[in-house]
């Protein structure tokens, strides 16, 4: 089985390579920013989708014209990059995976990315990255490089700077070491319920940081924009939120990482996120109603990670040989589990199902982990997602994504 995986590590670069490499990023930013505009001119005017190819021809007529010069100062590989950057954002909207491509500001994402092996060189021995146009770059070494390395990607966050190192490497594909099946119901008062009872309590980070985050943005507003006080204290700001993030990030990996290792069989909802935490405001003709409760929700969505727990879960799921399957979400809190009867008087509250055709009790949650279990077995034994609308679907393997991996799952009945 190929295994991509990356290796992030923090770079602890002197002053003329900052300065560097936010001079490269900043030319990535401006090379894709003129090519979405060129884009946008060219659909307005009538004309045809304009190719990567067509694209890094203008790229080389803009490192030499008069009026760009110093993109002739970056690498060329990180700037044609960012051309197929563009690329895979337009066929990304075209699938209707993404909303259209928006221009990026300063200050947002800064990253380049060099997409060959070739073109740096690591030294794990004396922990240093050789990068073009840069020289050898001093690391963190926590921990080593294993595989081969594909593409290394530079960024930027909360004033530090990371390298993010993809490689590529055989793993001998084995079955699973556990045998039990599971059913996972995610919310909010309980981030994760599982079909055995068993449950997570959310970790909430941005509820624990949400007070002190906004007493800093206030002394922030307070400052005169891109004065020295004010970028005190955005970095400030910043620095909060990076806490937020890092402790989300880790609550997921230690939670996916203990659920894959344990079970061979996980189903989970399919869940759309983005729809789930739209805002209810509305427009100036059409207001929104209860839109601070909505707004309320919506953090509290965002706050637990959803989206990213599933995609840690799928291909965590596929290097450790087990099998993830994502089934319909509809009605799987008012569905009873006994005698399959539905009614949205069957959950009487948040927590509580009791079920009006034959009585069960049980916690809410706990009802929606093993219809959603059900559902998933029925789906890998038969095609059918045991919703109740007749839908016929195939199990769906572990995707690709980032730490992707690409591999023949073993299908795995409920012990």
């Amino acid at each position: 089985m190929q295994r991509l995986q990356a290796f992030k590590f923090e770079l602890m670069p002197d002053g003329a390579q900052q300065r560097d490499m936010r001079r490269f990023s900043g030319a990535c930013r401006f090379v894709y920013n003129k090519a979405l505009a060129l884009q946008k001119t060219n659909y307005e005017a009538g004309g045809k989708f304009i190719g990567y190819v067509a694209l890094a021809k203008s790229l080389t007529d803009w490192r030499k014209g008069p009026d760009t010069p110093w993109l002739k100062q970056a690498p060329c590989h990180p700037l044609q990059h960012a051309l197929k950057d563009l690329e895979r954002a337009y066929k990304n909207f075209f699938a209707k995976r993404a909303d259209f491509p928006r221009f990026k500001r300063k200050g947002s994402g800064e990253s380049f990315r060099y997409p060959d092996a070739k073109q740096f060189e690591i030294d794990q021995a004396n922990s240093r990255i050789k990068l073009p146009k840069l020289g050898w770059i001093r690391y963190r070494n926590s921990r080593d490089v294993v595989g081969q390395a594909k593409n290394i990607t530079i960024s930027q966050t909360n004033g530090k700077w990371y390298a993010s190192i993809q490689t590529e490497r055989e793993v001998p594909q084995s079955p699973p070491a556990a045998t039990t099946a599971i059913g996972i119901d995610v919310g909010i008062a309980r981030f994760a319920t599982f079909s055995d009872g068993s449950f997570i309590a959310p970790l909430n980070s941005f509820k624990k940081h949400q007070q002190r985050l906004a007493r800093y943005q206030r002394r922030m507003s307070r400052k005169v924009k891109f004065s020295n006080n004010w970028k005190k204290e955005k970095a400030k700001v910043q620095k909060i939120h990076s806490r937020i993030a890092n402790a989300r990030k880790d609550f997921l990996h230690k939670t996916t990482t203990a659920i894959s290792q344990n079970h061979a069989l996980v189903c989970v909802e399919d869940l759309q996120v983005r729809n789930m935490s739209k805002s209810s405001k509305g427009n100036s003709e059409k207001h929104g109603k209860r839109v601070k409760q909505k707004a309320g929700l919506n953090r509290a969505i965002l706050d637990q990670g959803w989206g990213e727990f599933r995609r840690q879960l799928e291909y965590k799921m596929a290097w450790a040989g087990g099998l993830f399957i994502a089934v319909p979400a509809h009605h799987t809190s008012q569905t009873c589990p006994c005698c399959g009867h539905v009614d949205k008087e069957n959950r009487q509250t948040q927590a509580k199902f009791l079920c009006v055709d034959c009585g069960h009790a049980e916690n809410a949650d706990v009802v929606g982990a093993i219809n959603v279990l059900e559902r998933g077995q029925r789906l890998l034994a038969c095609g059918e997602d045991g919703s109740g609308r007749g839908r016929k679907t195939r199990a769906k393997p572990a995707s690709v994504k980032q730490e992707p991996t690409e591999a023949t799952m073993h299908e795995v009945s409920h012990a």
